[in-house]
């Protein structure tokens, strides 16, 4: 057994990200043994600590809390020469940079790959921006919503003829702090070859392509636009959700022999030999009232009597879960999905852990989300700084 705390256990990395893309990021690296080092604004800190958080309650809130575990938190001032000249001092011992400015931003404060790497011919220089680094969108702002909205996700979600709906989960946040996340893996394995760092980038706009991939080439093949298609979709059929008495079920199809399965299992075995469903293209032809027969079936009986009829039949099913309804599902508990911690406020909050199970380096949640500026004599301590120095610069404003 490996007696290191994480995988990546002695690599440093300098986190100037903010709101969820970057930190999300970051939080990965950290959950797998990194020490993360969260360079925050000086006076403010990341804005995301205070989302979230209605008049009345404690902070910082769920989205703040939810990307920054893992992570030692230093304040200041880039906007002062000392300030830069500070970050320079902690580039010389780090690993990895992470920043999520607009393009552009970084090269005019002098901290530019260029200009870091003279410094660390070693440093993974990371970034992640809206829409690309180069192009004719190159400096523009994007937030979650922009990047679903234009990036075509939101025309086509939603029920059919209906309007856009926005998916609530920050999707092209979270796609592109996870691709970022997998090229940073990737460098650092290539440096140990070649012994040089590199620049590793992603944007939003590129993650969501990447997401809606099929969408966008049946488009380029055939000229296909996908349609709101409510939760149905163009893959197996049936494929969504169906009514019953109690809730919602999902039901899932992928080919004619799970089909004919389906029908019996849900007391319709008729259906299963009609012609008009007999193949998936008569299925896709007839899709209103193939779903229309499902519905007529499911809609008589309860969530679970139906869950119980299709793991019967050998085809994918389950209820539509409430938020609070998979909040409390003992599977989260019994794979590991979530750990307690407890956070600023004197509350335990309970954190959704990284996707990842690794049997010799596991995760493990070692530091709660930092208070702002909380390990800024630390940091500096072990960079050199003396404490005379760091008071200089505290009395200066340039660190809180």
């Amino acid at each position: 057994m490996s007696t290191k705390r994480g995988a990546l256990d002695g690599i440093v990395v300098l986190d100037l990200t903010r709101v969820v893309a970057g930190p999300f990021a970051s939080q990965i690296l950290g959950d797998l043994g990194a020490d993360v080092i969260k360079i925050e604004r000086y006076g403010k800190g990341d804005e995301a600590r205070a989302y979230g958080v209605d008049e009345g309650e404690i902070g910082p809130g769920a989205t703040f809390l939810t990307h920054n575990r893992n992570k030692r938190s230093i304040a200041l001032d880039l906007k002062q020469p000392e300030g830069v000249e500070l970050l320079k001092e902690l580039v010389k011992t780090a690993d990895v940079i992470i920043n999520n400015f607009r393009t552009g931003v970084m090269d005019r404060l002098g901290l530019g790959y260029e200009d870091l790497s003279k410094i660390n011919p070693r440093l993974i220089y990371g970034w992640i921006t809206g829409f690309g680094a180069t192009g004719s969108m190159a400096t523009r702002a994007a937030n979650d919503l922009s990047i679903q909205s234009f990036s075509g996700l939101l025309s086509i979600t939603g029920e059919p003829n209906g309007e856009p709906v926005r998916n609530p989960a920050s999707v092209c946040d979270l796609t592109a702090g996870m691709f970022l996340t997998v090229g940073i893996l990737a460098a650092l394995h290539a440096r140990e070859e070649t012994g040089r760092g590199q620049q590793v980038g992603s944007s939003m706009l590129h993650g969501q392509m990447n997401y809606l991939n099929h969408f966008i080439t049946d488009y380029w093949l055939v000229g296909r636009v996908p349609q709101m298609m409510g939760t149905g979709n163009r893959m197996g059929i049936p494929n969504q959700a169906y009514p019953c008495t109690d809730g919602y079920v999902c039901i899932t199809s992928a080919n004619e022999a799970m089909w004919k399965r389906c029908a019996a299992g849900l007391g319709i075995p008729e259906a299963g030999s009609d012609p008009r469903f007999d193949q998936l293209k008569d299925r896709y032809a007839n899709r209103e009232a193939l779903n229309a027969t499902v519905a007529a079936a499911t809609s008589k009986m309860s969530q679970q009597e139906v869950v119980d009829r299709m793991e019967e039949a050998g085809v994918p099913c389950v209820p539509l879960n409430t938020i609070p309804q998979i909040a409390e599902h003992p599977v989260l508990e019994e794979t590991g999905i979530y750990v307690d911690m407890e956070v600023e406020g004197d509350r335990t909050a309970r954190l959704i852990s990284p996707a990842i199970t690794m049997s010799d380096t596991p995760f493990e949640a070692r530091r709660r989300p930092p208070l702002l500026a909380e390990h800024t004599d630390e940091i500096l301590a072990a960079a050199g700084f003396s404490a005379e120095r760091i008071a200089e610069l505290r009395e200066q404003n340039v660190i809180m």
